[in-house]
């Protein structure tokens, strides 16, 4: 299978594969789950949803800039590989 295959039947996920292997990501991860959940424990049924809600807004807004951002990575690369292409043939005229 061809690298764009694999990432077109979703084999490849830039993000987690960038992400797994990082001690930092990982304590920021641990971190934040428990605050939300000593959060979570102090407030009554009504800001539970609130939470929630704010929760699930969040979620989404960082999957539309994940999305902006390897998008906008992608195409820079591309960019790039083009760049490097043009220099080379002018190099070798």
């Amino acid at each position: 299978m061809t690298l764009l295959e694999n990432l077109w039947y979703g084999n490849i996920d830039p993000h987690e594969t960038i992400l797994t292997d990082s001690k930092r990501y990982k304590h920021l991860l641990s971190l934040m789950g428990r605050n939300r959940d000593e959060l979570n424990e102090t407030l009554n049924d009504k800001q539970q949803e609130t939470l929630e809600k704010y929760d699930e807004a969040m979620n989404e807004m960082h999957s539309l800039a994940e999305v902006e951002a390897f998008s906008y990575g992608f195409r820079l690369g591309v960019r790039l590989m083009i760049e490097a292409g043009v220099t080379l043939a002018k190099e070798t005229t």
